[in-house]
C-alpha cells in the first residue's frame, strides 16, 4: 500500500513555487523596469490567505516581484484601485480542447472573460491518444489560453480493446500501458477516466489502479487520475462506492485521485455527500492524496444516450441501439427502464435538450414538453431522439444543499466541466461560459457560502498544485504571469440556462503569459497561451 504525505493550505500553496523552472526569470533585485507594472491592487498570491495591498510587476513573461515596489518603472502601468489582483484562474475539467481548434473560438473569450487562463482538457476518459497531433491543430490558429492535456483511459482502451466489455488479455494490458507511457513522455499530466461511459464503464477497479503505476513510474507519485466516477447517483453501485473507488486506485498506486465534478445525482441520492465526504476526509487522514473538483449549478450536462440508456443496451454504441429499438420486444423491454432512468434524474420536467442536430427544434424543450406536445410517455420521447443522435441534455438534479457542503470542503477545486459556443449553437449547459464566475457572484458575493479567499484558492494555487502545473495559479518572483484584474462587486454572471452563449463581465484586465488578453475590460484578441507538457522524471 503507497502513501502520500498530504499538504494544505498555504504549505500546500507553497510547494507550487518549487516546482518547474521559475528561477529563469529575474530577479526583483536585478531588474527595477518591468513591461507592465500593477499598482494600488488588493494581492492575493495564490496561498490561502487574506488578499494585501500590494503592487505586481510583470516581464518577459513572468512574475518580477510582488510587493511594496516604490522604485519601480514600467512601459505601462495599470492602476488597480483597491481591485483584487490574482493569479489567472485554472479549470481542472474543461471540455473546451474541443473548441480551441474552432476559428473564432480558438481566442478563448468566454474563458477569458471570467479570468480563466488555463485548462486542463482531455477529461472523463476521452480525448485523443495521439498528444502530438492534438498539440499540433491547436498551434495551427494560436491558443487564447494555456493548455494543460490529460489522456484518456477510454482513448486508451477504445484503441486497443474497442468497444468489448472484459477484461483485457496481458497483451492488451500491456499494450495500454504502451500507450499511457508515450502520452505521459509527450507531455500529458495525467489520465482521466470516465468509469461511468462506455467503454470505460467495462474496466474493472485493477485495469486502472495498474495504469496509473505505470504513470507513477513516468511521474512519480504526484501523477493524476481524475475520473467521472463510475456511478454519481443511484445507477450501479451507488455514488459513495464509486467514490470509494477513486480513493482505491490511488491508495493503490501512491498517487494523486481527483473525484471530478463531485455531486450527488438525483433524489435518490441527495444528502450522500456527507457519506462521501467522511470517506474522503478518513482516507487523507492516512495520506492518500484525494481530491475534487466542482461546477457550481444545479444542473448537470451529459447525453441522453449515456443517461438514460442502460449499459448492456449501449453495446456497440448508438449505431446498434437502433437497430434494437426497431425490434418491437427489445424497445418494450427497454422502455421501463429508460423511465425509472428518468425519474432518477429528476423526471421529464428537469431534463432539457441540449443539442440535438437532427431536429433543432426541440433545443431548449423538456423531456415533459416533449411528452405533452406529441401525447407520448416521455421514455418515448426519449428513445426516439437517441435513436437519431446522443443527445445532449442539461439535467437539473442536484441539490443546493448539496452543492454548498462540497463547496466548504477544504480540498474542493472549481472546474466547469463545460466548452464554449458559438452564439445560436444550441442551448448547451452555460457553465462554459460562466462556471467561475458565477462562483464568485452567486456563491461567494451573494450566499456567502465560502469566503473569497477560498474561493480564489480553490481556482488558483490549490488546482496548479494538485495538477502539478507548474509556475501557474501563484503570484510570486519567477512564476508565469498570467495575472487578473478584478473588483468582486462588478463581476456579473450573464449566462444563463435560456441565455447560455453571454460572456460574463467584469474583469479589468487579464494577463496570459505576461501579454494583455483583456485590457481595461475590452478583449484584445491575443493569442498568448501555450500548450503545457508536464516533464517525466529522470529515470
Amino acid at each position: 500500500m503507497h502513501r502520500r504525505r498530504l499538504l494544505t493550505g498555504a504549505g500546500a500553496s507553497a510547494l507550487v513555487a518549487t516546482l518547474g523552472p521559475w528561477a529563469r526569470a529575474p530577479r526583483a533585485s536585478q531588474a527595477r523596469h518591468a513591461e507592465i507594472l500593477i499598482r494600488g491592487g488588493r494581492v492575493f498570491d495564490g496561498a490561502l490567505q487574506e488578499p494585501r495591498a500590494g503592487d505586481v510587476a510583470v516581464g518577459q513573461g513572468r512574475i518580477l516581484a510582488v510587493g511594496d515596489l516604490p522604485g519601480w518603472s514600467a512601459a505601462r502601468t495599470i492602476d488597480a484601485g483597491g481591485r483584487i489582483v490574482a493569479p489567472g484562474f485554472v479549470d481542472t475539467h474543461s471540455h473546451a480542447g474541443e473548441s480551441l481548434v474552432r476559428k473564432g473560438l480558438h481566442s478563448a473569450e468566454a474563458l477569458l472573460a471570467q479570468g480563466v487562463t488555463t485548462l486542463v482538457i482531455n477529461p472523463d476518459g476521452g480525448g485523443p491518444v495521439d498528444l502530438a497531433r492534438q498539440r499540433a491543430a491547436m498551434g495551427l490558429l494560436g491558443l487564447g489560453v494555456n493548455v494543460a492535456p490529460l489522456v484518456g483511459h477510454g482513448s486508451i482502451r477504445g484503441a486497443v480493446l474497442g468497444g468489448e466489455n472484459r477484461a483485457p488479455s496481458p497483451a492488451e494490458r500491456t499494450r495500454m500501458h504502451d500507450l499511457l507511457r508515450s502520452a505521459l513522455r509527450e507531455g500529458a499530466f495525467g489520465l482521466s477516466s470516465g468509469l461511468f461511459y462506455t467503454p470505460g464503464a467495462y474496466a474493472a477497479t485493477d485495469e486502472v489502479t495498474d495504469l496509473m503505476r505505470v504513470a507513477a513510474e513516468v511521474l512519480g507519485p504526484s501523477a493524476v487520475h481524475t475520473s467521472h466516477i463510475r456511478d454519481e447517483g443511484t445507477y450501479s453501485i451507488g455514488v459513495v462506492a464509486a467514490v470509494d473507488e477513486i480513493i482505491a486506485i490511488a491508495e493503490g498506486s501512491g498517487t494523486t485521485g481527483i473525484v471530478t465534478h463531485m455531486k450527488a445525482l438525483g433524489p435518490d441520492a441527495w444528502g450522500r455527500t456527507r457519506e462521501c465526504v467522511a470517506h474522503v476526509e478518513a482516507a487523507r487522514r492516512r495520506g492518500v492524496a484525494v481530491w475534487a473538483d466542482q461546477y457550481p449549478y444545479e444542473a448537470s450536462g451529459t447525453s441522453l444516450f449515456a443517461a438514460l440508456i442502460p449499459r448492456e443496451a449501449q453495446r456497440g454504441g448508438r449505431a446498434a441501439l437502433a437497430t434494437r429499438l426497431a425490434d418491437p420486444a427489445q424497445r418494450a423491454a427497454l422502455l421501463p427502464q429508460v423511465a425509472d432512468n428518468i425519474r432518477r434524474r429528476g423526471g421529464a420536467a428537469s431534463l432539457l435538450i441540449a443539442f440535438h442536430p437532427p431536429d433543432r427544434s426541440v433545443e431548449g424543450r423538456s423531456l415533459a414538453q416533449l411528452a405533452e406536445a406529441r401525447h407520448v410517455p416521455p421514455e418515448e420521447v426519449a428513445l426516439a431522439l437517441v435513436a437519431r443522435h446522443d443527445t445532449s441534455t442539461v439535467s437539473f438534479n442536484m441539490s443546493m444543499d448539496d452543492i454548498e457542503y462540497l463547496m466548504r470542503q477544504p480540498w474542493m477545486m472549481t472546474c466547469s466541466d463545460g466548452a464554449t459556443y458559438f452564439a445560436g449553437e444550441g442551448k448547451p449547459h452555460p457553465r462554459g461560459h460562466g462556471a467561475f464566475t458565477r462562483k464568485l457572484t452567486t456563491f461567494v458575493r451573494e450566499r456567502g457560502t465560502v469566503s473569497l479567499t477560498q474561493a480564489l484558492h480553490s481556482m488558483t494555487g490549490l488546482p496548479a498544485q494538485v495538477c502539478s502545473i507548474a509556475g501557474r495559479g501563484r503570484l510570486v518572483e519567477g512564476a508565469h504571469a498570467d495575472v487578473v484584474v478584478f473588483d468582486p462587486a462588478a463581476l456579473r454572471d450573464e449566462a444563463t440556462y435560456a441565455e447560455p452563449h453571454r460572456h460574463a463581465t467584469g474583469m479589468s484586465w487579464v494577463l496570459v503569459n505576461g501579454v494583455p488578453a483583456i485590457a481595461d475590460g475590452r478583449s484584445t484578441g491575443a493569442l498568448a497561451g501555450v500548450s503545457l507538457r508536464r516533464e517525466a522524471r529522470r529515470s
